[in-house]
């Protein structure tokens, strides 16, 4: 009887395991059991305004390890070094076995190698190592090189944005990733276990941005950058080409470059920088269109206004002088923007005042940054009138004691070449989720700067910078002008700053709209050399790019509207 009643409580108690409490015992070692795979979430692509793709992620595979598996580290690095190409500590210390941070559950996945081409995870699975196995992955390509490598920018091994457009819409190109828990066996038996505990979080791939830029047009304006920059020792380039009217950036271009798929392999990492929103200029000559378009608007000039102008000027101390001195003679407003006249420019910013200069450079965008969609751009600085110096009086209207970018100065020319209404850049289109929807990006900031007539007035004369050619001299901007087309501009001259100090040499730059009757495009060309020269390529480099993106849009040569005949010296 004592037996029987041993055996019967043996009984009852394995009927009550078996029943009642299995579901605990059995989830209290789950935990040991349990394997966790994470499943990448491919990254949105970033397009052209066509949809060509200059960055996008390609399939791959990553390779991991389970530590709790490695049979020997050491030897196991040694094989799979030369096919990741990471050295044999690095992984040895990988595979490491150790516990997840703050528990006594020993890690069982780690990372060795992400985006690894498929051919080479192939070779890894056929080694057959014990604890190492490859998953499916992505590894982002630029098949451009450096094709608009400034603008992208570049991601780290986890595809997370570090510069560029990556960076600034990581959160829209990156997808959410997703994960596999699933159980598996111990020993050589760790595989998913049939019918055992599996649940699975499937990725969310991230958007692609589309971008306002042509890629053919990106092309041909990083390589005229390049060919003249490489006429000047040392030089730093910025080129911007923005469409008339909506706004749009069809091409941004810096020199140097690199190539985003390969960051590091950089002289400098400087050589990473969008020069048109971070390189910092005082503009020079081409702030003069701002200074006699804002005396248009408020009367102070007309299209026929002349006056005498002298060699020089003094203003708080300071000599202005002119590069092409006149003597005194009566010169008029074509000739002035022709000959880049100093003296005749502060003495019409002088008839404008300081107060109502000052609020049409905040007007045409200077002193803020565009918002065109670049992390890191400049703001750049004026000068408000309260802290003007006697000589200020001199320099500001001529484009001294004035920071700015290209970016700035070209959006500054668009207002001009948009019958006076300013339209901010932008590079971004639109958004292209992983559905096929898309989200138009928001529509750019406008602003009514200079009246229709004025601005169509200040073109006018602007065109006298490419086409006055005669026995009383040749206007500046001859080297600009383009077969077939009119074009309105301005060349600068004008000193870099660089964290607030100003740099030995010079920025040349010329800023051009064509055709001048009826612009279609802006194009912006700046270039620095600490020993000077950059004035001599920046016209000749806005003359080819300007020229292929006419040819490129297929713009109709202005045949039967000519440039107007300018007088410069008037009787």
């Amino acid at each position: 009887m004592l037996a029987l009643a041993l055996f019967a409580s043996i009984g009852v108690r394995l009927v009550y395991l078996q029943t009642v409490d299995t579901p605990a015992y059995a989830d209290g070692g789950l935990p040991n059991r349990l394997a966790v795979v994470e499943l990448p979430a491919p990254r949105g692509a970033i397009l052209d305004r066509s949809g060509e793709p200059l960055a996008h992620s390609v399939e791959a595979r990553y390779v991991f390890a389970d530590p709790t598996r490695v049979k020997d580290r050491f030897a196991t690095a040694r094989l799979l070094s030369p096919l990741l190409g990471v050295p044999v500590s690095d992984l040895a210390e990988k595979m490491r076995k150790r516990t997840l941070p703050g528990t006594d559950t020993p890690l069982q996945f780690v990372y060795l190698a992400r985006g690894v081409e498929i051919a080479i995870a192939k070779r890894i699975m056929e080694l057959d190592l014990a604890g190492i196995n490859v998953h499916r992955d992505e590894r982002r390509e630029v098949p451009g090189g450096d094709l608009a490598a400034n603008l992208i920018g570049f991601v780290s091994q986890d595809m997370n944005g570090l510069e560029g457009l990556e960076a600034k819409y990581d959160d829209v190109l990156r997808g959410q990733a997703g994960k596999r828990t699933y159980e598996v066996g111990l020993g050589d038996l760790a595989a998913p276990i049939p019918g055992g505990y599996s649940r699975t979080t499937q990725p969310q791939p991230g958007s692609s941005l589309k971008l306002t830029v042509d890629r053919d047009l990106q092309f041909m304006t990083q390589r005229i950058l390049a060919k003249q920059t490489a006429k000047v020792k040392g030089s730093v380039g910025a080129a911007v080409i923005i469409e008339i009217p909506s706004g749009e950036v069809l091409a941004q271009a810096s020199q140097p470059t690199y190539d985003a798929a390969n960051p590091t392999k950089v002289t400098s990492p400087s050589d990473r920088d969008d020069a048109a929103t971070t390189f910092v200029v005082d503009p020079g000559s081409i702030h003069k269109a701002i200074t006699f378009g804002a005396a248009l608007q408020e009367g102070v000039i007309t299209p026929d206004t002349a006056f005498p102008v002298p060699n020089t000027i003094d203003r708080g101390g300071v000599t202005f002088r002119d590069t092409h001195p006149v003597d005194g003679r009566t010169m008029s407003i074509p000739g002035m923007l022709a000959f880049s006249s100093n003296v005749g420019t502060i003495e019409i910013g002088e008839k404008l005042g300081k107060e109502r200069l000052f609020d049409y450079q905040k007007r045409f965008g200077l002193g803020q940054v565009t918002g065109e969609g670049m992390p890191g751009e400049a703001a750049g600085r004026l000068l408000p009138p309260d802290q003007w110096s006697g000589s200020a009086y001199g320099s500001v209207p001529i484009g001294h004691s004035v920071d700015a970018t290209p970016l700035q100065m070209a959006a500054a020319y668009a207002t001009i070449a948009n019958n006076g209404t300013y339209v901010q850049p932008h590079l971004v289109k639109e958004t292209i989720g992983a559905d096929g929807e898309r989200s138009p990006a928001a529509a750019p900031t406008t602003r009514s700067v200079l009246s229709p007539a004025n601005a169509a007035a200040l073109r006018r004369m602007m065109e006298a910078v490419t086409t006055v050619d005669g026995p009383d001299g040749q206007a500046t901007g001859l080297a600009a002008a383009v077969p077939g087309y009119r074009v309105a501009g301005k060349t600068g001259t004008g000193l870099r700053y660089d964290g607030g100090k100003q740099q030995p040499g010079e920025v040349g730059s010329f800023i051009g709209m064509a055709p001048a009757e009826n612009p279609r495009y802006v194009v912006a060309v700046f270039v620095w050399s600490p020993g000077g020269g950059g004035g001599a390529v920046a016209a000749p480099a806005f003359r080819e790019m300007m020229g292929f993106t006419l040819r490129h849009y297929r713009v109709p040569p202005s045949l039967t509207n000519k440039s107007p005949k300018f007088e410069v010296f008037p009787r």
